[in-house]
């Protein structure tokens, strides 16, 4: 079994030291978040993140599997990852917009290749907004609560 390593998965851009340029967002309920890549050192990274600032997380590691939490519990945001075996995330995307139950859920995919024509169609399919490997997590909550706050947020 590989060794979890998540060295690289998150990176720091800003000289600044505070995470945030501004407060943290006062949430009155558990925000759920479905977080979904093929990588367990990616889900597990995101997870812990996310866990910290109080959300909760659901984990599914193919596009199929995805599906179906969503459907199931009505996550509040998708982190998709857009490689993966099976189902990928566009076509996971493409099924959760189709899908009356699930076509409001926001959706940010995660990558590493940060191609302006795979954002193009990501956009044509549905995703809200795009999360560039490696992470930087001022900008994982920035687009979380943009998408979850949009009138709140000031960037």
């Amino acid at each position: 079994m590989d060794r979890l390593s998540l060295k690289g998965l998150f990176t720091r851009r800003s000289t600044n030291n505070e995470r945030r340029a501004k407060q943290r967002m006062p949430k009155n309920r558990i925000i759920k978040v479905l977080v979904v890549d093929d990588s367990r050192t990616v889900v597990h990274g995101l997870r812990t993140v996310l866990e910290q600032d109080g959300f909760y997380v659901m984990e599914a590691y193919d596009g199929m599997t995805a599906i179906e939490l969503a459907k199931a519990h009505q996550p509040d945001i998708i982190l998709m990852d857009v490689i993966m075996p099976g189902l990928n995330g566009f076509q996971a995307t493409r099924k959760i917009r189709k899908d009356p139950a699930t076509h409001n859920i926001p959706i940010i995919i995660i990558s590493a290749t940060e191609q302006p024509t795979e954002q193009f169609w990501l956009t044509k399919l549905g995703a809200n907004d795009f999360l560039g490997k490696p992470i930087v997590r001022r900008e994982l909550f920035t687009k979380v609560e943009t998408q979850l706050y949009p009138r709140q947020v000031v960037a």
